[in-house]
């Protein structure tokens, strides 16, 4: 097994994740197995009750795994399935540790941060770097491992001196470091600095930990005196410090540390068994960024959310919608709606804001209401979701955003004024939305119906059974704690809202569509999670198709014109069947 450690310096979300995701990709490419790790330093067990503002979205595994949103990077990049455990925060080692001193493991021993909490941390990632992360069930040759946070902090000392006791266990051939940094640019003078780096560089080396690749983030490739002087400065060879500089696409980044020499470094350093055949992986990585570079026609998404202020908060949902939009060649633009901005309490307060974010809506080609937590917001979610009903413009809605088409429906069409979820109304008349039975509302972590879940197609003429290739059904990811009244089912279909997806038991509702409507979906389950660059997830897909004005056309010739290439023949991503020879998407006008 090799180990690549992927440090940070000078500042956090310095692009640790794109970077150790892009390291992946190329040594895949190269036809090793790679699987990798995200280590996170805050105390939290895992991601799970975090608000989107702290870290960004809660990405979700197929156990059920609520982590950081660089393990989404890791899957979309390198076309793996991870679980829980290849997150590990602080709050998992001390838990373990804990439970271990409580059932006598450690024989009367003072437990301390050396030798038992360091000795956890690599005990951990010795036993997780060898679980398989492909369907073919082998095991991995290398493990990439991400330590977030930057070099200094210090939560992040317990695993920087695990790492250092754990380069001489595995040996030096088997164990790799590459430290990122930051070479800011001054507006003023336009100079690249390398103090920033240097310092980061002498603290790493100071706690025992050498870095042998040194990634420089900056906006502008690195001039040739500036690399002499971090290599002079950080005791490295010139051709170890590498340019990662600001590119069109994330797609890019592969490319770039590839044209470097990256696995020429590798090879060496870490003896690695590379195969010498043309990299197919990689040639499809710069078709996909050459042609995201040439896209001429837009089209545009309303994004109706609750955390439209950090981007990251919907990361997943923007890939979605960015892989969807490159398989019909068109270029995306998301237009950011905060719900609140679309309720008459803003036309009150903020009228401006509430004119704009209307007009926002408007202009769009379709809307997308995404999941979300919390009550506030959500009538302007709902007058979206009524707009776009009325008005026949395409629309999906992903976990809550399914809950609230369903309530619009019933205020509307149905005529139950009062019609609610009782997240936001425990005493409607019309609870058309309802409590799981097996939450338990006494905890938040952890207590959602989670991880990935079959879903049963009932209606042989869907829509979006023709989009997943018109397949019986798909197993798709969860996280979500209410559901749609199966109780109330039938008052609906009758006025054409048919719940076309239920699970295995036919008790819950997992797929809504509109009749007489060119696109009107929702989803219970969260099919971002799954899409991947060349395999775009078909709910976004339809959207993005139905946006463009091409989804009849696409129908109409047997969905055959389907974006799906794979990476390795055993992906098992939500994507339709049918599969082409290689990146070239053929024309859907």
């Amino acid at each position: 097994m090799k180990y690549i450690l992927v440090t940070g310096g000078v500042i956090s979300g310095i692009g640790k994740g794109i970077i150790a995701s892009s390291i992946g990709t190329i040594l895949k490419s190269c036809g090793l197995r790679v699987t990798a790790i995200k280590i996170d330093p805050y105390i939290n067990i895992d991601a799970g009750t975090f608000s989107p503002y702290e870290h960004g979205e809660v990405f979700v595994l197929d156990d059920g795994g609520e982590v950081d949103l660089d393990l989404g990077n890791y899957e979309r990049f390198l076309d793996i399935r991870l679980t829980r455990d290849n997150n590990l925060t602080t709050g998992k080692i001390y838990q373990s540790v804990i439970n271990k001193e409580r059932k006598g493991d450690y024989l009367g021993k003072t437990v301390q941060v050396v030798p038992h909490i360091t000795d956890a941390i690599q005990e951990w990632v010795m036993r997780q770097a060898k679980v398989s992360v492909d369907e073919d069930g082998v095991e991995p040759q290398v493990c990439v491992i991400e330590l977030g946070g930057t070099v200094g902090d210090i939560e992040s000392m317990p695993f920087i001196e695990a790492f250092r006791q754990f380069q001489f266990k595995v040996k030096r051939e088997n164990f790799c470091n590459i430290h990122v940094s930051l070479v800011p640019q001054p507006s003023t003078t336009g100079e690249q600095k390398t103090k920033p780096t240097q310092n980061s560089v002498r603290e790493l080396r100071g706690l025992g930990l050498s870095p042998d690749l040194i990634m420089c983030r900056c906006s502008t490739p690195l001039e040739t005196a500036v690399k002499e002087k971090i290599s002079m400065f950080c005791h490295v060879e010139p051709t170890q410090v590498i340019c990662v500089h600001d590119v069109s696409s994330i797609y890019r980044v592969p490319l770039l540390l590839e044209s470097q020499g990256v696995v020429g470094y590798f090879c060496t350093r870490l003896d690695l068994p590379v195969e010498t055949r043309a990299r197919k992986m990689l040639t499809k990585w710069k078709e996909m960024s050459d042609r995201s570079d040439r896209l001429l026609e837009h089209v545009s998404i309303a994004l109706v959310g609750k955390y439209t202020k950090l981007s990251d908060s919907y990361a997943s949902v923007i890939k979605a919608l960015e892989h969807s939009a490159l398989a019909i060649n068109h270029k995306l633009e998301v237009k950011y709606i905060d719900s609140a901005d679309l309720e008459a309490a803003t036309l009150q307060e903020e009228p401006v804001k509430y004119h704009d974010a209307w007009h926002k809506l408007c202009g769009a080609d379709g809307v997308l209401v995404p999941g979300g937590f919390g009550v506030r917001g959500t009538e302007g979610k709902i007058h979206a979701i009524r707009w776009a009903r009325e008005k026949k413009k395409p629309f999906l809605g992903v976990c809550l955003g399914m809950q609230l088409a369903v309530c619009e429906f019933a205020r509307n069409v149905l005529g139950w004024a009062d019609a609610n979820s009782t997240e936001f109304e425990p005493e409607s008349k019309h609870p058309v939305v309802i409590e799981m039975p097996e939450h338990n509302p006494e905890q938040m972590g952890g207590t959602m119906r989670l991880g990935k879940r079959r879903t049963i197609f009932k209606s042989n003429n869907s829509v979006i059974r023709k989009l997943y290739g018109d397949v019986e059904f798909v197993d798709e990811r969860h996280r979500h704690r209410f559901e749609v009244n199966p109780d109330l089912k039938h008052h609906f279909e009758e006025k054409g809202l048919q719940f076309v997806g239920e699970d295995v038991d036919g008790e819950r509702m997992e797929v809504i569509e509109l009749e007489d409507h060119g696109y009107f979906v929702g989803v219970q389950y969260h099919p971002e999670f799954t899409s991947r660059p060349i395999k775009p997830s078909p709910p976004y897909f339809g959207l993005l198709l139905a946006a463009a004005g091409k989804l009849q056309s696409y129908l109409l010739k047997g969905c055959r014109l389907s974006p799906r290439d794979t990476y390795s023949d055993r992906s098992g991503g939500s994507s339709p069947d049918s599969e082409i020879a290689d990146l070239k998407y053929p024309s859907l006008s």
